[in-house]
């Protein structure tokens, strides 16, 4: 029985919504030493410069940064070392044929803890050009200004 129950959110990844589209996500579990469970548990990571691939049929989590841990000594971590990734079979050759197929990239979006065990959500993503990222950005200010609208009128309805 885990100790905790329910999600713990630990980092998130919002730039990579950003600057990418995201076409399918997956959830992975993580290969961790004791010290970077421990360090995530204090809830320090960061998932910006992150990223996944497959390699020999397994999959890895490359430049997510996971400070040491603090009371830690001889044993510590590397901060940025290559994490691999726990997913079935069919998930990696789901995502290494999107890969092949080109154009495509596994970006990392939420490091997390579920029900006590570290998981983090990998999506497979397309990367947006310029002028995506602003079409994006104008579409989210239309839609607060239409619900700014809509919430003035039902208050001078009332």
């Amino acid at each position: 029985m885990p100790r905790e129950q329910g999600e713990k959110l630990i980092a998130s990844n919002k730039k990579a919504r950003h600057d990418y589209a995201i076409e399918k996500t997956y959830e992975a579990g993580l290969v961790l030493t004791g010290t970077e469970v421990k360090s995530l548990r204090q809830g320090r990571a960061n998932l910006t410069d992150g990223y996944a691939y497959i390699d020999g049929g397994q999959a890895y989590l490359d430049a997510v940064h996971i400070p040491e841990y603090s009371q830690g000594h001889w044993t510590n971590h590397s901060a940025k070392r290559t994490r691999k990734l726990l997913l079935h079979k069919e998930e990696i050759v789901k995502l290494s044929h999107a890969v092949a197929a080109g154009g495509y990239t596994l970006v990392p979006l939420r490091l997390y803890f579920l029900d006590g065990r570290a998981k983090v959500e990998i999506a497979v993503a397309k990367g947006k050009r310029e002028f995506e990222k602003r079409q994006t950005i104008r579409e989210r200010e239309d839609k607060r200004e239409a619900e700014r609208a809509v919430r003035t009128r039902n208050r001078l309805g009332e």
